[in-house]
């Protein structure tokens, strides 16, 4: 008898799977891609898909709160860094990664492990007994979430997350365009010259900030309506109603680049990041869009460099559903109205890849020692897992709970006072000195990766 049930094989499911089947339990994965149901953004059945922008954000554990989670992943045996490092392309200090070589790595290994059965079925009810797992993301079939619903109480609360488009590189004119990372900035598999530069005028830039407010927009079912974004995600056309300048003091910022073809400095520049190994894709960077897909396309092909542009796939809009976690869950992330059910990845209200792999990776070591007759130690707050799980179970205020990336203003305060550009240094510092104190004791109770 499968001893953990496992709903949804995104990104925290596959990893809190992995977890549980390295420590010794068996793991029955339900995922309802492949059973004849497929979500308004996946566009497979693989695991681990990558549904939005390709890249895992920094992998700087020096002075970034996210590459130190990518260090503290990495230091307790994860699968999606283990194969987000063996498909990653070139993106300065960035992590991004080739998402089919990706997803087809994360399934052939769980599908090769003995110790996972991998069911492809749609579950609508929450189980009534059973350790489980709920790691639907934020895009939870209604029934499901319906059933959460109504075992919570709570109603659902939903955003709206958007995809950014995707470009032919040979439909880019390099002409126009070059190649270069900002402040020439050299990553682990990059040379400083990662990303494709577009560069605008002031007269180009302001004509395309009138086509994205004045631009076909998607429309909205009525259940949709009056439901907030999240702010890491806004799509271009929202950030560009709150003032003109807002997106050149955003994803189309100009500092720390100079046109290769004209030695000078753009007013405003619309960055591409290569999306796949062969370097054929290349995707906007922070282009989130609800544009309809013809106003897209007339508007992007007025950026230069992009004027006889192809899109591999326009950009998107989709669901994003998240539970009131500081509420209802309680600090090993179980629901305190059904504690056999754990919670796990977006659906918790952490936002993010690598912040949905972790909180997967906890929660799947969570179950893991409960199984063994163990209490696994909290992380803590001061590690970048523990900032995170923190703020979930109730750091932050339930009354108006929105999703969060891990970052430096989850760590709780230095005692001492630290200058300004020394504090990022002196966070990831403390983090892994209080990682390695509180990694030490797991090995000797075989809570250790395999």
């Amino acid at each position: 008898m499968n001893q953990v049930h496992i709903i949804g094989g995104g990104l925290a499911g596959t990893e809190a799977a992995w977890q549980l089947a390295e420590a010794g339990v068996q793991v029955r994965l339900s995922e309802m891609r492949g059973s004849g149901d497929m979500t308004p953004a996946h566009q497979t059945d693989g695991l681990a898909e990558l549904v939005c922008s390709n890249s895992f954000r920094s992998d700087d554990a020096e002075k970034n709160a996210v590459g130190l989670l990518h260090q503290e992943m990495r230091d307790l045996g994860s699968i999606i860094m283990s194969e987000g490092d063996a498909h990653r392309l070139p993106a300065g200090s960035a992590l991004a990664v080739d998402r089919d070589h990706f997803s087809a790595g994360v399934t052939q290994r769980l599908s090769d492990h003995p110790n996972i059965e991998i069911v492809r079925e749609r579950i609508d009810q929450l189980p009534e007994s059973g350790l489980t797992i709920v790691a639907t993301g934020p895009l939870t079939a209604m029934t499901l979430a319906e059933s959460i619903g109504a075992a919570t109480g709570e109603d659902s609360l939903a955003f709206f997350d958007a995809i950014a488009p995707i470009a032919y590189k040979d439909s880019i004119d390099m002409d126009i365009a070059w190649m270069q990372s900002r402040w020439d900035k050299v990553g682990p598999e990059g040379d400083g010259k990662d990303y494709i530069n577009c560069p605008m005028n002031k007269a180009q830039y302001d004509a395309f900030i009138q086509g994205l407010l004045d631009g076909e927009k998607t429309d909205f079912k009525e259940w949709e309506k009056n439901t907030p974004y999240f702010e890491g995600c806004m799509p271009i056309e929202v950030m560009a109603s709150r003032g003109p300048e807002t997106l050149r003091f955003g994803p189309m910022k100009p500092v720390g680049l100079t046109n290769a073809h004209t030695g000078e400095s753009a007013y405003a520049v619309v960055q591409l990041r290569q999306d796949n190994a062969l370097g054929t894709l290349w995707n906007m960077v922070g282009f989130q869009t609800k544009l309809k897909y013809g106003a897209q396309a007339e508007l992007l092909k007025t950026i230069p460099g992009l004027e006889n542009a192809e899109f591999a796939r326009m950009g998107g809009l989709h669901r994003n559903t998240f539970i009131n976690a500081p509420k209802l869950l309680d600090t090993e992330m179980r629901l305190k109205k059904a504690p056999h059910i754990r919670f796990a990845g977006q659906i918790t209200g952490c936002e993010g890849y690598v912040e949905s792999a972790a909180v997967g990776l906890m929660v799947g070591r969570m179950v893991a020692a409960e199984i063994k007759g163990e209490t696994f130690p909290y992380p803590p707050q001061t590690t970048a897992f523990g900032a995170l799980l923190s703020h979930i179970t109730g750091g932050a205020d339930a009354r108006d709970y929105q999703p969060m990336n891990v970052n430096f203003g989850l760590f709780p305060p230095f005692e001492q006072r630290v200058k300004k550009k020394e504090r990022k240094e002196a966070y990831t510092a403390r983090a892994r000195a209080d990682f390695a104190e509180w990694y030490r004791p797991l090995a000797s109770k075989g809570l250790q990766p395999a």
